[in-house]
């Protein structure tokens, strides 16, 4: 009985529940695309590792600190490490092997850059034959001499050389021209990187600069355990060597497959949240309607039997049919979107096979317990209302109770909510630590938000009327029913807007961070910076050629150059440290001003460190005191505090510096990472555009190489700024679109809800345009109500942001007032849109058939 009457209602109204469905299927969607995408990446790497993995890999010993950068010198085994391994008992085959990622393939016909440029690698090494090679020739031959090498088919078909071409291999000690003699195909999925293979003597010598490798390949006989055959290597070859067995490769490629998908996989799984939040409200909003529109079908059934308990169910039955339906079109439409991003990533590099989807059981468990439950939770607000409902009162078609006191209850906790909120944010504001600010920021928001979403209807009674005063005087008696019907539910006009806010407070918001953190930046760039041009090598850095060439450049007063030296740490007297030092040239200080808390920009020629204020806060250092630098490989050297760097400045904050010439004193020139950038000062009296051309010009021959000025320098760093933004647009598009279903789903409803007073407005004259135009200017009134709401929740929340991180370099606020405007406007925009079907409709009633509506 009960299930067939919740049937019965649901496809009676069917039409009104398309719009909620289509916001549980985007938040479905959203979740499950990312699940099927991310298993699909997961299962193609999984098969490539499975295929190609050595039962044990030895490898070099770890940095004695912290991680290598790439263009840090790579650790290599000793070459006669592949001979004790492979006699090593259970061993059968050891293969010596040498792989890096820090070299760059050029085309020399066109100095083009060959291979992905972001995102998938570009690997280098020596051609090997093993057990489970990755790849086998399928054109050509295998590299025999040091002018030979080998490219994989899918970066020949890509950058469109082929046998017989040219290839050029930049590394850190400069450029090596070589002739494609073969084509290498993958034998299993290719995840997108490019393959250069050279021979083992050349590989070596060109990429390693010594007779070594950088791993030995071991494939065992059977008679041992992988795990057993790791221990006796490391038996044999002593302490230092790092082996993994099969299993731990997997894990530890797993674990970077899985860090380079994060950022996407969060980005859908935000998507899905928005969805899910602002998609609540318009599920609650259907129901409330079809609730109060059933008032007298439910006064029925309490007067013929039906319990509270099964009033309840019916609405909670209804919610459920909306929500696995709407779960199993969602799962559709992932599979759908998750395909999409499959080709997405094949754009950018990264081959994965679209023919190949993984739909675990992950999906649809995780696509049916967020449609369901978000759908069934967001009802019971209206199911547990309905339930109230007392027969006598619904028979007489007095609606749902008086809500007088639930009015005040929801009125207090909303004042609460939002005066929490606010102090919160106030703390934020003014914090000592960023962590601290940052933590109650995060809670500020939270509480704000849900407390402007509980204070809506209470909003909405005063601030509809404030945004519809100019309607009447603007639209005669059209304006005025308007304003008057915004505001006629409060509760309703509440709920509708609020997914509409929250979308536009996280845009505004966000906009105030990236404009406030651009203006601080451009800011400290022209006060800090006097280098006229900046020369980066990327991840190969830059080799003693290419700084010659730029050195070479006319026009040019002095070149700076930087290494970082990524396992470095400075050991303080209580034993602590903090590892990276930037090694820089003696004329670093002419080319960056840097924001002294004490000491002088003479440290570097005193052969003295720079470090941030917080280290040498932390760590009670002064000038004057000396610290230890441990180089790692046995390196050390006491060195002279001779600066302590101020805080507020986002180019030098938690840096430290030391001079170049005086790593050497403790560091071979060979252990030396490369070179990573250079800075440039024109000479008096130079062109600075003509030089920056010569510049340029001086580095053709190596594309990987970008040179550009301090306005190219502002740019780069504003493209990293807008990464954050456009992800923030993205999101409010998904929250817009939602919206909008909300503002025509209320609309839709309320026009139904209003059949018969509409029959009565157009029988005392108001003519069809009118009743069209009044639809529109109410929808036009609560996009607007949530576009304020949402502007100031936004300002607030970017305001506070940037408060909270003013000490660490986000010192200039910056309020987009072009973007609040453009925000305005979009919600009239979005008002009229949502508007349009459900006016048109309201236009075409038969006058005498809605008078006659009961």
């Amino acid at each position: 009985m009960l299930l067939k009457t919740s049937l019965r209602t649901f496809f009676a109204h069917k039409g009104r529940m398309v719009l909620s469905l289509i916001a549980v299927v985007l938040s479905v969607a959203f979740v499950s695309g990312t699940l099927v995408f991310s298993n699909t990446a997961t299962s193609t790497f999984d098969k490539l590792f499975a295929a190609t993995a050595s039962d044990l890999s030895v490898q070099p010993p770890k940095p004695d600190n912290g991680d290598d950068d790439q263009r840090d010198k790579t650790p290599t085994l000793p070459a006669d490490t592949a001979q004790k391994v492979a006699a090593t008992a259970g061993v059968k085959t050891a293969v010596g092997q040498v792989m890096v990622a820090n070299a760059t393939l050029v085309n020399p016909a066109t100095n083009k850059v060959v291979g992905p440029t972001s995102g998938a690698p570009t690997l280098t090494g020596n051609w090997t034959d093993t057990p489970r090679n990755a790849v086998e020739i399928t054109s050509g031959h295998v590299p025999q001499g040091p002018g030979d090498v080998v490219l994989d088919a899918d970066t020949v078909k890509k950058s469109k050389l082929g046998l017989g071409a040219g290839l050029r291999v930049i590394t850190a000690d400069g450029k090596h021209d070589f002739t494609i003699v073969g084509i290498a195909s993958f034998k299993t999925t290719n995840p997108g990187a490019a393959l250069a293979f050279l021979d083992t003597a050349t590989a070596q010598q060109v990429l390693l600069g010594e007779t070594a490798f950088t791993s030995v390949e071991a494939f065992g006989d059977g008679s041992r355990g992988n795990d057993q055959l790791k221990a006796d290597l490391l038996g044999k070859l002593g302490g230092g060597y790092q082996a993994k067995t099969a299993a731990e490769q997997k894990e530890e490629n797993d674990k970077s497959v899985g860090a380079g998908l994060d950022f996407m996989k969060y980005a859908m799984l935000g998507f899905g949240g928005i969805s899910l939040l602002v998609g609540g409200f318009l599920i609650i909003n259907t129901f409330s309607m079809l609730v109060a529109q059933r008032t007298r079908e439910i006064g029925l059934l309490r007067a013929i039997g039906g319990s509270r308990s099964q009033v309840n169910r019916s609405v909670l039955v209804e919610a459920l049919i909306l929500g696995v339906l709407g779960s199993t079109l969602g799962i559709g439409a992932g599979v759908g979107l998750a395909v999409g991003l499959i080709k997405l990533m094949n754009a950018v590099g990264m081959n994965l096979n679209a023919g190949d989807l993984q739909i675990g059981l992950n999906v649809p468990v995780a696509a049916y317990s967020v449609g369901i439950l978000v759908t069934v939770a967001a009802a019971w607000i209206p199911a547990r209302r309905a339930s109230r409902i007392a027969p006598i009162a619904a028979l007489r078609d007095h609606g749902t109770p008086a809500e007088g006191r639930s009015n005040i209850v929801r009125t207090i906790v909303g004042l609460v909510l939002t005066a929490g909120g606010a102090g919160l944010l106030v703390l934020a504001a003014g914090a000592d630590k960023a962590g601290t600010g940052g933590k109650l920021l995060g809670l500020g928001v939270l509480l704000s938000l849900v407390g402007f979403v509980v204070l809506g209807p209470l909003l909405a009674t005063t601030v509809v009327r404030v945004l519809g005063a100019l309607l009447p005087a603007l639209f005669g008696p059209s304006g005025k029913l308007a304003q008057r019907n915004a505001a006629r539910n409060p509760r309703r006009t509440g709920a509708t807007a609020a997914a509409l806010m929250i979308g536009l407070a996280l845009v505004i918001g966000a906009s105030v961070f990236t404009n406030s953190a651009t203006k601080s930046t451009n800011a400290q760039i022209d006060k800090n910076v006097g280098a006229d041009y900046t020369v980066d090598g990327g991840r190969t850095g830059l080799s003693p050629e290419i700084i010659a060439a730029v050195k070479a450049a006319p026009g040019l007063a002095h070149v700076t150059e930087e290494k970082y030296l990524s396992g470095a740490a400075i050991v303080t007297a209580d034993g602590a440290g903090t590892k990276g030092i930037a090694a820089v040239s003696g004329t670093f200080t002419d080319d960056f001003s840097l924001p002294a808390a004490s000491g002088g920009p003479d440290f570097l020629k005193q052969g003295g460190l720079a470090v941030g204020q917080d280290f040498a806060k932390d760590h009670n250092v002064k000038v004057g005191d000396t610290v230890k630098i441990d180089y790692g490989k046995g390196h050390t050297q006491s060195v002279p505090v001779g600066m302590i760097i101020g805080k507020g400045n986002s180019l030098f904050n938690g840096a430290s510096f030391i001079g170049i010439d005086t790593v050497a004193k403790a560091v071979p020139a060979a252990e030396q990472p490369t070179t990573g950038q250079l800075y440039a000062k024109a000479a008096p009296g130079a062109d600075v555009a003509k030089t920056l051309t010569a510049v340029q010009d001086a580095v053709k021959e190596y594309p990987q190489v970008q040179v550009v000025d301090k306005a190219g320098y502002k740019e780069i760093v504003q493209s990293q700024i807008n990464t954050l933004l456009y992800l923030i647009y993205g999101l409010l598009g998904v929250a817009i679109v939602v919206a909008v279903l909300g503002v025509v789903n209320t609309l839709a409803l309320s026009v139904v809800e209003r059949t018969r007073e509409i029959g009565l407005l157009r029988a005392i004259g108001i003519s069809r345009r009118q009743l069209r135009r009044m639809i529109r200017l109410e929808s036009v009134v609560i996009a607007l109500f949530g576009a304020v709401l949402g502007t100031g929740l936004g300002l607030a929340w970017g305001i506070t942001a940037q408060q909270v991180l003013k000490e660490n370099g986000l010192e200039s606020l910056a309020v987009p007032t072009g973007t609040i405007i453009g925000t305005l406007i979009a919600a009239v925009v979005i008002g009229l849109l949502a508007a349009l079907v459900p006016a048109f409709r309201a236009g075409r009633m038969n006058v005498l058939a809605a008078i006659a509506t009961d």
